[in-house]
């Protein structure tokens, strides 16, 4: 007989909160290269709704797959943490200057 081998939901979580990580940390470097518009670094203002997305998903994620806790709700946090960075990400994308 074959069984079906079960998903480790903690090692899913844990790959979505890096992916989540790394974009974050991505934003930095994008932010940094964004042609100045008129020279005021309002541009950097993106940081904190980024930040804010990265502190309460994915710390949070990264919080609860060290303690092996909840790993199936730590996967969704994480899903939905990435959904919210996609949404402010395109939104941000539209008003930053274009080169």
């Amino acid at each position: 007989m074959t069984g079906s081998v079960p998903l480790n939901f903690r090692k899913i979580a844990a790959l979505v909160a890096a992916a989540g990580t790394l974009f974050w940390l991505y934003t930095f470097y994008f932010i940094a290269h964004v042609p100045p518009g008129d020279g005021t670094g309002f541009q950097w203002l993106a940081v904190f709704p980024l930040g804010m997305i990265f502190g309460l998903f994915f710390l949070s994620a990264w919080l609860l797959v060290a303690i092996n806790r909840l790993p199936r709700l730590t996967t969704l946090v994480g899903v939905c943490g990435l959904i919210a960075f996609a949404i402010v990400w395109a939104q941000l994308l539209n008003e930053f200057p274009k080169s």
